[in-house]
């Protein structure tokens, strides 16, 4: 089936209610229930417990608490790279920024000023550049952990779209990246500014950060940013710096530099956080 045809339900779905809905069912403690959700989406997606901190699904008290697990010790080192991959998933896609536009799919280009919610200054920062989007899937790992040091300079809630972000709607979404709903997070790094961008989607009931806690609900319908001190967030390479209660996307934006990504790296290849994601040369 052709790709857009294949999202055309979505148009039609009306996907904040169904998105909310899901947000208040995976957040409430429901006992037994609970429980029994939890092992029929293991079983489903083939989650791994045994690299999760707790593997019992009785343990977690509410979907959220087993959507955003924790890993056990040791489950994911972090590899000796200038960057690393911030979470678990499957490349979406990667490389140059071509002027100011980023690649989606085969036929879609969005731009950065787009993406980083209409901030033309913030944006030229990026011509040329390079990016990052990777996927997460139900079964993935949902927490979010830094590519390298950074100093937070600015976070902007961003209002938008839910469409799915599986790699079907990627392809048949134009401008998906840049329309759904988002979280911007701009940080000064070790060689220069980046932007980490959590991209939301249907029945994804929040995102948080390590610093503000659940940016989203409330669902503001506006754009709201927050401004940041030097030194009054920042967090070392590997840290967590966020989460995501039910799956989502995160893209990465870089400068232009002599960034080199894994010689390993290949669209829609699995990855895992710690892995080295890139270098930088010169």
């Amino acid at each position: 089936m052709n790709d857009r045809l294949a999202v055309l339900p979505q148009y039609l779905l009306p996907k904040q209610a169904l998105t909310e809905w899901a947000g208040r069912f995976a957040s409430v403690p429901r006992g037994a229930l609970t429980t029994r959700v939890i092992e029929r989406f293991i079983r489903r997606y083939g989650v791994n417990m045994a690299e999760a901190a707790h593997s019992e699904p009785s343990h977690y008290k509410t979907f959220n608490d087993f959507f955003t697990r924790e890993l056990r010790p040791g489950a994911r080192p972090l590899a000796q790279a200038d960057l690393i991959c911030p979470v678990d998933g499957a490349i979406s896609q990667f490389g140059a920024v071509v002027g100011s536009q980023i690649f989606q799919a085969k036929g879609h280009h969005y731009s950065a000023e787009a993406l980083l919610g209409g901030d033309a200054q913030e944006a030229a920062r990026y011509v040329d550049g390079h990016f990052a989007t990777i996927y997460l899937s139900p079964k993935d790992y949902h927490r979010i952990h830094m590519p390298c040091d950074g100093e937070l300079r600015r976070m902007t809630y961003v209002p938008g779209a839910l469409f799915s972000v599986n790699p079907t709607t990627a392809r048949g979404v134009p401008g998906l990246f840049a329309r759904n709903e988002r979280v911007v997070c701009l940080f000064d790094g070790p060689k220069g500014p980046f932007a980490l961008v959590l991209v939301g989607a249907t029945i994804v009931g929040s995102m948080a950060t390590a610093w503000h806690g659940v940016v989203n609900p409330p669902r503001m319908g506006a754009l709201k940013t927050r401004d940041y001190a030097p030194g009054q967030v920042s967090l070392k390479q590997g840290a967590e710096m966020g989460r995501f209660l039910l799956g989502s996307t995160v893209v990465l934006v870089f400068p232009k530099s002599g960034l080199a990504f894994n010689a390993g790296w290949a669209p829609a290849a699995p990855v895992r956080m710690g892995e080295a994601m890139g270098q930088f040369r010169g």
